[in-house]
């Protein structure tokens, strides 16, 4: 199976993105491009968007990204900066980027943008990525 065939089939998997109408723009190894538009269910008591689903989009950006390599990837850890608020319609774009790998070890940054891949910045999440054994493998 190809490395980025891996980070599909894992995406595909995924309900928790998939529901929220999350979709794949773009991956190569290292990197990917993740799509969400905010519905009125994403909005928080201010009328903005509620920073857990910004925070998932790019989890699950980042996710792509550290699954492109092929080998079973999960976070270890991960933060956010929340930069400008975004509103309900508006779609974000979550770009994933690769910083590093050692050993079983990743490091990724995720730039969340309102309107398009070189939009506004929404929101900086680094995350930490682990390869772990499935099945005995």
């Amino acid at each position: 199976m190809g490395s980025e065939t891996a980070a599909r089939r894992m995406l595909e998997a995924d309900t928790a993105s998939t529901a929220l109408g999350m979709e794949l723009v773009e991956l190569r190894v290292g990197h990917a491009v993740v799509r969400m538009r905010l519905t009125e269910q994403m909005v928080n008591g201010h009328g903005i968007a509620h920073g857990g689903y910004v925070f998932m989009l790019a989890d699950t950006a980042f996710a792509c990204a550290c699954n492109s390599h092929g080998p079973t990837t999960v976070a270890s850890g991960a933060e956010i900066t929340f930069v400008a608020p975004a509103k309900e319609g508006e779609e974000l774009f979550a770009v994933a980027e690769e910083r590093t790998r050692y050993g079983r070890n990743g490091i990724y940054d995720v730039t969340v943008r309102r309107g398009a891949i070189d939009g506004p910045v929404v929101a900086e999440f680094r995350g930490r990525s682990r390869v772990v054994q499935v099945n005995g493998q």
